[in-house]
């Protein structure tokens, strides 16, 4: 096998393996993947956690482990902290699959900002495509979210915090 076939090969696994804070998304579409050593069947890869305290990186390197030795391969998992994960590393598919999970996407770096300035984000409505939201609470049904509410329709929705 070439290396660049087995290469991809072995990306696709990784599609295969999900957030499991949020099953919709594959550790790929979080952007977590930093960097993957291949050596036959060895494997290093390298991940970066969302947060420097995520709960979820035991089980996602084990999950990695768990998919590539189904696959033949030995995997270690090399965590690696620095430069700092980012919601800027979320790919466009990855947050297409939130907001249709309904978890608002990440805005940009400058959205939390605004709040300096007496701005509101402008954090739409996975419900109803309203803007007309407003923020309930810095936290969500998780540490890396904040929950929201639409003035329209009522609904409370998450919104994936930017970082």
């Amino acid at each position: 096998m070439v290396i660049a076939e087995q290469h991809k090969e072995i990306l696709d696994y990784l599609y295969e393996v999900s957030d499991p804070e949020i099953p919709v998304l594959s550790i790929m579409d979080m952007g977590i993947v930093r960097d993957i050593e291949v050596e036959g069947k060895q494997l290093k890869v390298s991940i970066t956690p969302t947060y420097s305290g995520c709960p979820a990186m035991d089980v996602i390197g084990d999950d990695i482990v768990r998919a590539l030795k189904k696959r033949g391969y030995e995997t270690k998992i090399k965590l690696v902290l620095a430069p700092a994960w980012t919601t800027d590393w979320i790919t466009e598919e990855g947050r297409r699959k939130l907001e249709e999970y309904g978890i608002a996407a990440p805005l940009d770096a400058s959205a939390d900002k605004k709040a300096l300035m007496g701005e509101k984000k402008m954090v739409t409505c996975t419900h109803c495509g309203s803007k007309n939201t407003i923020m309930v609470s810095q936290f969500g049904s998780t540490a890396c979210k904040a929950l929201f509410k639409c003035e329209d329709c009522l609904e409370p929705f998450d919104y994936f915090k930017c970082l």
